[in-house]
């Protein structure tokens, strides 16, 4: 199994930490994973996007032409990525800031208002663990407890805001449950 993940938006929504996240859970689950981050020209509010391999192999390239999966975060990232998804795919939308739809019956969309939900549970910073829990929830690529031993690994250093990152996890979840 290989499964190649691009995460798109601008920065500071925490893109890069998603993808990190990801591969670190990857390794935790005794898969192999790489991340390659790309930025922007511009240094604030400039694009931001990554890609992650995550297989039980060697992985031979950190890139993909086409995607199994997309998280995107904002419309332009949308516009720009969603053409290179493989039939059968996984795209999340955060619905909160992206009014566009998948048009490819042969993709299954997710739309999720990342933004809303985290402004729900208390903070707007927490929008990239809402993804990352949807991710996990739509595709099943990895165990949910690896993820959340590595959110608690990495956001877990202020424990105040341990417990919003978990709620945001569990919100990202609940939000692809059919």
């Amino acid at each position: 199994m290989e499964k190649s993940l691009l995460i798109a938006g601008f920065g500071g929504q925490g893109i890069m930490l998603i993808g990190k996240m990801l591969g670190f859970a990857a390794s935790k689950a005794g898969m192999n994973a790489t991340f390659y981050p790309s930025y922007g020209a511009e240094q604030r509010g400039g694009t931001a996007n990554c890609t992650v391999i995550i297989a039980d192999d060697e992985i031979g390239s950190p890139v993909s032409k086409k995607l199994d999966s997309l998280i995107a975060m904002n419309e332009p990232s949308f516009v720009r990525f969603v053409d290179r998804m493989k039939k059968g795919g996984v795209v999340i939308v955060n619905s909160s800031l992206v009014q566009s739809k998948v048009e490819d019956k042969d993709v299954q969309a997710f739309y999720v208002p990342a933004n809303d939900l985290a402004q729900q549970l208390g903070s707007a910073q927490v929008a990239n663990v809402v993804v990352l829990g949807a991710y996990i929830g739509a595709t099943g690529v990895l165990d949910a407890a690896f993820a959340k031993q590595v959110v608690a690994e990495q956001l877990g250093k202020k424990p105040e805001l341990l417990e919003l990152n978990m709620k945001a996890f569990d919100a990202g979840m609940e939000a692809v449950k059919p």
